[in-house]
Parts: C-alpha cells; structure tokens; sequence
C-alpha cells in the first residue's frame, strides 16, 4: 500500500470552493473537487451535523479546510457571503428554500458575486411535488427504476446496492459533472449560475444505455433475466469452497472460451448459445466453483482473458496486487482510504491534508481569503472552546 505523499496540487489549483456543512452526496462532491487541487473552505456549523462519525476519520472532509460559522447568528450570513464574494464555486445540500431562508441562497450569493457557480445537492430536486419532503437513497433510486432492475431473483426483492449508485454516482458525480460545466461558461461568459444536482435525476441519467436496450428489445423490464443483472450464466456471482466469491464477467466469445477451459466445464460450454439450457450451465459453474476455495480460483484464472476476479471485502481490497500496484488506495495517519481519481499525466491530485476538523482553520482562511470578520470573536468562540 502506497504512503507516498507529494505537495503537488491538481487540475483546479485556483479554484475557490465553499462548502455549506451537510452530509452524504455534497461532501463527497466538495472532497472530489478538493482532490483536485481546489481550495475548498468547509462552512461547519458550531455544534456539527450530528452524524456521529469521529471528525478525524471522516474521510470526505480530507484535503478541506473548515471554518465555524453560525448561519442562524445576526453575522452569520454577511460572513459567509464575504466568502461567496471571494469564491468560484458555492456547494449546499438543504431542502429547496432553506438556504434561501438562511440568507445565503442563489439570489444572494448571485448578488455578491455574479460568476459565482452555486451547486446545489439534493435528492429530489429543486422543485416537483416530492421536492418539499424528506428521502434518502434508496427511495430516489426506487423510483428511477434503477433499483428495481437490480439483483438475480425475479421473484425475489432488489438488492440494494448501498448508497452508491444514488447519492454519490447520480448525486454527487453529477453535482461536479455540473459545477466544472458551470465554472468553465462562467470563465468564459462572466455569468455565473445555479446548478439543481438532484440524486433521481442523476440516477435516471446512469440507465440510459439500459432504456436503449430495452427499446431495442434486448432488455426485459424485469430484475434478473438479462444479460447484465445476473439472470445469464456467465455474468454473475457464484460461491466457492470456502464460502468466499468469484465474479464472472464472461460475456464475449473469445473470452467465454478461455473461463471454461480454465473452469473445466468444456463439456456444458454450448449451452451458451442456448437459452432453454442457462439452468444447466449455471449448474455446472456453480458446481465446479465450490470445487475449490477463492485464493485456488484466483491463482487459476490470474493473468488470463477469462474476465474472472475475486470478490473482496472493504479491507482487502487495498491489498489486492493490481490495485497496490497502481496505489488505487493509498493511507494516511493510519487510515486506509481511495487515493484520489480520476488521474493527470500534468497535474494530478494528491492527499495533502487529512480530515478538516470543524473550525481548525478559521484563523488561516480569514488570513488567506482576506475576510476579517470571519476571524472575529462570534465565529471562532466554538473553536476556541
């Protein structure tokens, strides 16, 4: 595992970002942004955001710096628009019209500084009938369809695949995706302007290959029977002898060739080609995994074509030999984490900073981003406390 740390910076060195405290997408969105060299000044609120996660490992706040603001105090807003008016890019993930209740929405953030790029993260969007109520991930994803096309069983419930594909590939890839559109017509034109990131927008987005294929008729509306959703044989997941996992990705001919000969399921290989005989080629697949644990079946198929892995856990996954040997994951003060992604031949990202503390660096951003009243006694009094 990599522990090398570099002081370059990124691709967006010079980009300020301010980042109103929430939890989940819009974090995740800051830190990518961060990751990428931007100076992103983290907006806490005195008391936190009452997830219960220790400040030190929450690794979305890495490469951040924080400031203690109260939004509902008399200076509170002026403070943070004082950080708008210095900024490229504001980032917030309240309900629609709470920050505009705050004082610090898009018409007064805008005001202050018309190039501004104001993302905003939620999970419903800025307006519709379900924009007003409360939602986490999976409700969002539900009714986009993409949950519901997830898992093997057709009879069975989907499975929920944790919170990744909704509040951070639909949420918060998106919100970035948005903000770098944003800043760059911004840079060009002057014009700054809103970005409505919602999670079920984004998350809609992500099946559009999908929607193809099932206009096309190569797609079944339901979970489990298609190609790509566990229902065909050698596109899934199946058990070995000691209860670890092999995943199969199998799909083209060539490769297909090699994962049956390595497999030594020759005789069922024709099956392929026939639907009526998925179940019987399943059977031999499943069959033969359990023939062997998954470090034997690693061994088998490492280096070849047959589009086989291991499935890992969350703690062996850093140690994987490809993955250490690109320093996919990379660890600092003792925690093992995603190095940043994607990479740049010129610029690329580094982990500079572990976890922003909330309101750790107030003195240094009114310093550097020449806001006095920032540092003023109402703001660092949690800091100090």
């Amino acid at each position: 595992m990599s522990t090398t740390h570099t002081t370059g910076t990124g691709p967006l060195t010079g980009v300020r970002v301010v980042e109103l405290a929430g939890i989940g997408p819009g974090p995740f969105a800051a830190m990518v942004l961060a990751d990428l060299g931007a100076d992103v000044v983290r907006v806490d609120r005195p008391g936190g955001a009452g997830l219960g996660i220790d400040p030190a490992r929450d690794l979305t706040n890495r490469n951040k710096r924080s400031v203690l603001v109260d939004l509902k105090a008399e200076d509170g807003p002026a403070t943070v628009l004082d950080l708008v008016a210095r900024a490229d890019v504001l980032i917030e993930g309240y309900r629609p019209g709470v920050a505009e209740r705050l004082g610090v929405g898009p018409e007064a953030c805008l005001a202050r500084n018309p190039r501004l790029v104001y993302g905003r993260m939620t999970g419903w969007g800025q307006d519709g009938p379900l924009a007003p109520t409360a939602g986490h991930d999976v409700g969002y994803i539900a009714i986009t369809g993409a949950l519901g096309m997830i898992g093997p069983d057709p009879d069975g419930p989907p499975t929920i695949p944790a919170n990744l594909v909704g509040d951070y590939a639909g949420g918060s890839l998106y919100l970035v995706i948005g903000v770098l559109a944003a800043l760059q017509h911004a840079r060009t034109h002057g014009e700054g302007q809103v970005v409505d990131a919602a999670i079920v927008d984004g998350t809609a987005h992500l099946t559009t290959m999908i929607h193809g294929m099932l206009a096309a008729g190569g797609w079944q509306d339901r979970r489990g029977v298609n190609l790509l959703d566990g229902g065909c044989p050698f596109y899934g997941v199946y058990e070995t002898s000691d209860g670890g996992h092999m995943a199969v990705g199998a799909l083209e001919e060539r490769f297909y060739a090699e994962f049956v000969r390595l497999l030594g399921v020759g005789e069922a290989a024709a099956a392929r080609h026939d639907l009526a005989r998925w179940p019987e080629l399943r059977k031999a697949v499943a069959d033969a995994f359990r023939g062997r644990t998954r470090e034997e079946w690693t061994a088998v198929f490492d280096g070849s074509d047959a589009c086989v892995a291991p499935v890992l856990s969350l703690r062996e996954a850093p140690a994987h030999p490809h993955l250490a040997a690109r320093g996919t994951f990379t660890e600092r003060d003792g925690i093992a984490q995603p190095a940043p992604a994607p990479r740049f031949s010129a610029t690329p990202g580094t982990l500079r900073t572990g976890p922003a503390l909330p309101g750790a660096h107030t003195a240094e951003v009114a310093r550097d981003w020449a806001v006095p009243g920032l540092a003023s006694p109402t703001q660092t009094l949690e800091t100090e406390a």
